[in-house]
């Protein structure tokens, strides 16, 4: 066993605990969450595999995570190409290699573990996009500028469209335009690029977005357009959050979801089971832990001893706040479906390592802030 330097145990002392006790509580109330969602619906002698699944590879990934907390963040940008090839390696096995499930090729079949490479896809995309961006801090002062980054981050975009899965794609928009901002773009090309993008909807209608994409965007607008197919899942949540009132029916007592007219209550719509059985006050308790996890995201992004910590932070947290944005919308009615997980929360075994090691990145940057401090 290496030995710890001293080193590491004064970057140890630095933990942002707010930031590491938030993140443990929130894995903690998914477990409750999940186990409720789930025991009725499987046979008895499996009735808590789930739970005790995402339990386990919480413990695993957690104990991953704090073994790497002993090695600097920043060896990670001199990996940035290499971590670029692997992904697009990932991503094209998908389309060769992966099956598929609920009318998406997104998931690849390792023994009894079935991974989905686009949610790895992400962090990695992050990491890559601050190596690039790292030496670019006050550079991108023109759209020339920056047409070379969207090729960048566009490849593994485009990849992750075709699987088709139209959330991640928003996802990889989100931290791009976090990381950009965070890199002093000019705003005046920023808002060309918005501007462009809502010109261009008329050609994403009719050549890019498939027949249940436009439905979902439809379905977004009148639920009733489709109340049995398309519109079912957000009527059934708007329901089962709705019926939680104050404080909820209690674990277990969710109608909605123990009797199963909950699609989906363990993954995307487990905020509506929150809803239901804990009512608006666990609800409010959920966002909160959240909006912990966010504050000191950006924090650390504030304080962050380097450009490349600083922009590791910020497309991490933005990542994350458009998880919980989306998420939560789509849940109640504000936000079209996407498919988009809730960080920590959902059950989903790629989705809790990559956001697992994505906290675990933060509380590294955090831990190193005051070796080279260049902003203020």
């Amino acid at each position: 066993m290496p030995r710890v330097s001293s080193d590491t145990k004064r970057f140890l002392k630095r933990i942002d605990f707010p930031l590491l006790i938030a993140s443990l509580a929130i894995i903690l109330y998914s477990l409750i969450i999940i186990s409720s969602a789930t025991h009725i619906n499987t046979p008895s002698e499996d009735r808590f595999w789930y739970v005790q699944r995402q339990g386990l590879f919480a413990l695993v990934n957690i104990g991953i995570a704090a073994f790497f907390l002993n090695f600097d963040y920043r060896g990670l940008q001199q990996y940035g190409k290499k971590f670029y090839i692997f992904n697009l390696v990932m991503l094209l096995a998908v389309m060769f290699f992966g099956h598929a499930a609920l009318g998406a090729q997104r998931w690849i079949q390792l023994g009894p573990i079935s991974i989905q490479p686009s949610e790895f896809s992400k962090l990695i995309m992050i990491i890559c996009m601050a190596a690039v961006l790292e030496s670019k801090f006050g550079l991108l002062n023109s759209l020339r500028d920056l047409i070379p980054v969207a090729i960048y981050i566009g490849v593994p975009f485009i990849l992750v469209l075709k699987q088709p899965d139209l959330g991640t794609s928003l996802v990889f928009m989100a931290f791009f335009f976090g990381m950009v901002i965070a890199c002093g773009i000019r705003w005046k090309i920023l808002f060309g690029i918005m501007l462009t993008g809502l010109a261009s909807f008329p050609v994403l209608w009719n050549f890019v977005l498939k027949d249940y994409q436009k439905m979902r965007l439809k379905v977004f607008l009148d639920p009733n357009v489709d109340p049995l197919g398309s519109g079912y899942h957000i009527i059934q949540s708007k329901i089962a959050i709705g019926s939680g009132t104050l404080f909820g029916k209690g674990i277990f007592e969710g109608t909605q979801s123990q009797l199963n007219f909950l699609p989906e209550n363990h993954t995307d719509f487990i905020f509506a089971v929150v809803g239901e059985e804990f009512g608006f006050v666990g609800a409010v308790i959920l966002l909160l832990l959240y909006l912990i996890v966010f504050w000191r995201g950006m924090k650390i992004a504030r304080e962050a001893g380097d450009m490349f910590g600083r922009l590791l932070a910020v497309g991490i947290t933005t990542m994350l706040a458009f998880h919980v944005l989306v998420n939560v919308g789509m849940t109640t009615g504000i936000m079209p479906v996407t498919g988009i997980p809730l960080p920590l929360m959902s059950y989903g075994v790629s989705a809790l390592t990559t956001n697992i090691f994505a906290i675990a990145i933060l509380l590294n940057v955090n831990m190193r802030k005051q070796k080279l401090v260049l902003f203020s």
